[in-house]
């Protein structure tokens, strides 16, 4: 186990570095100049030469990536002279825009995309599941059509088309629910879920349709090994066939796609956030890419790749909890 994890660790940091120096790298092919769009129109060759260097673009591409690789761990000094900045640990730089941490960005929308991520993963996984399983136990009755009908056609929905019609229809017509303001849910922790249960339910119904699709899978398949129908014969009771053996067993690739799925929304859902105006991750990225700033991007795509691979480590050590068939 020890040495099984030690090699994923390894793994998760090689991943991560690559898709650091594919980033950094294509942030330095592209034609635009940082330094222009920071000094602004009206700006002389000297205060120009000064603000590249205060952004270390003076120096090569290789030496950029290895101090931005090294700042993360040891921090760094970008620029010298009354220009200099000092970026404390973990540095992922400065934004273009208004000369802030990236990671002080990072941290300061992280708790309105973890909230919308958890939320949603919640009303999600137990629509889903529910839905899935109730159709496999059910399988080719008019519970299991009418079901995977609607799976179907909540997945074929775009978040934005279904976002905007739960504006019009809670909001607008009803006014069973406040338009999404968020509030901290340390502050008050109604006024946290009320104001996003909205976009829950909006980012809950495209992804309950696709984990009901699968769960559905999962499930009749395993219901029919031959383990099941020894625990049948041995006179179980059906709940405990049902949950303890089948339902653990097919939640295999449930629980690989869970983790894929968190691990992205964790860095932001850009439509969502955009939508209801949550100020979260994925507006940050949004605004990023609108304006060109390169260091929130790639600040942006790092913690996205790093929820992604620390979620799929979860989930493989959860393998052999949810399926005991499943040693490393």
């Amino acid at each position: 186990m020890i040495l099984y994890l030690g090699r994923r660790l390894l793994g998760m940091l090689g991943v991560l570095l690559a898709i650091a120096a594919v980033t950094f790298t294509l942030f330095h092919v592209l034609p635009s100049d940082p330094a222009a769009a920071a000094c602004g129109k009206a700006c002389s060759d000297e205060r120009l030469e000064a603000i590249r260097a205060t952004m270390g673009l003076d120096e090569p591409v290789w030496r950029q990536f290895t101090g931005f690789v090294t700042g993360i761990f040891t921090g760094r000094t970008l620029g010298t002279g009354p220009y200099a900045l000092h970026c404390d640990v973990p540095c992922l730089g400065y934004s273009y825009e208004n000369s802030e941490g990236v990671w002080d960005l990072l941290v300061d929308r992280l708790p309105v995309s973890a909230s919308l991520a958890a939320g949603a993963a919640v009303l999600w996984l137990a629509l889903g599941l529910t839905a899935g399983v109730t159709a496999a136990l059910r399988k080719d009755t008019l519970t299991d059509r009418a079901l995977m009908v609607g799976a179907v056609a909540a997945a074929s929905l775009p978040v934005y088309f279904t976002s905007v019609l739960l504006i019009f229809g809670l909001i607008r017509l009803t006014g069973l629910l406040p338009y999404p303001q968020y509030v901290p849910f340390t502050t008050d922790p109604l006024s946290w879920a009320s104001n996003l249960l909205l976009p829950w339910l909006a980012l809950a119904i495209l992804y309950a349709a696709m984990y009901a699709r699968q769960s559905r899978s999962a499930m009749i398949e395993s219901m029919a090994e031959p383990y099941i129908r020894t625990a049948r014969a041995k006179g179980l009771p059906r709940r405990t066939v049902v949950v303890k053996h089948g339902l653990r067993a097919g939640m295999t690739p449930v629980l690989t796609l869970f983790g894929m799925d968190l691990g992205g929304l964790l860095a932001g859902a850009v439509i969502t956030e955009s939508l209801f105006g949550l100020p979260g991750i994925g507006r940050l990225f949004h605004g990023a890419l609108t304006t060109g700033d390169q260091p929130v991007v790639l600040g942006v795509t790092l913690l996205a790749a790093t929820f992604i691979v620390v979620a799929n480590l979860a989930v493989d050590l959860l393998y052999a909890v949810v399926d005991p068939r499943v040693r490393y």
